[in-house]
């Protein structure tokens, strides 16, 4: 069954927040920077710190977010995305195609190191992650 996952995006401070976030609510907090990541000789090299991607995980509760691609800005609708997650990629797709049906595919569903992943901004303005990871 999907995951509903709050998604933050941060402009460079993504690892004081989420450790912020983990003295908080307790739990396990993993990350991955630009520089730890296969894309690492397509990020500029003042990037190679900034968090790509960030997971908190606590008592029934889940919190990913990440820095800002480089050159990106904030989105306009605010530094909160919906992720849905799941270990089935079906499902996944089904959900995808479900949201893309009257929504704006911004990144279109497709296979990356980590899983399948892609986003959509529904028709309310509403920015949703959907992944699923790599079997």
């Amino acid at each position: 069954m999907a995951q509903l996952v709050p998604y933050l995006n941060f402009a460079g401070n993504c690892r004081e927040a989420m450790t912020f976030y983990q003295r908080c609510l307790g739990g396990k907090l993993s990350n991955m920077t630009y520089g730890e990541s296969p894309m690492a000789g397509q990020v500029p090299a003042e990037h190679h710190n900034h968090v790509l991607h960030s997971m908190l995980a606590a008592d029934g509760i889940t919190l990913m977010a990440s820095d800002l691609m480089p050159g990106a800005t904030m989105p306009q609708d605010g530094p909160v995305t919906l992720a849905l997650t799941s270990s089935d990629k079906d499902e996944v797709r089904a959900l995808f195609n479900s949201f893309a049906s009257s929504g704006n595919v911004t990144m279109p569903l497709d296979e990356a190191f980590f899983g399948l992943y892609g986003a959509v901004t529904d028709q309310f303005g509403i920015q949703w992650l959907f992944q699923a990871s790599q079997n």
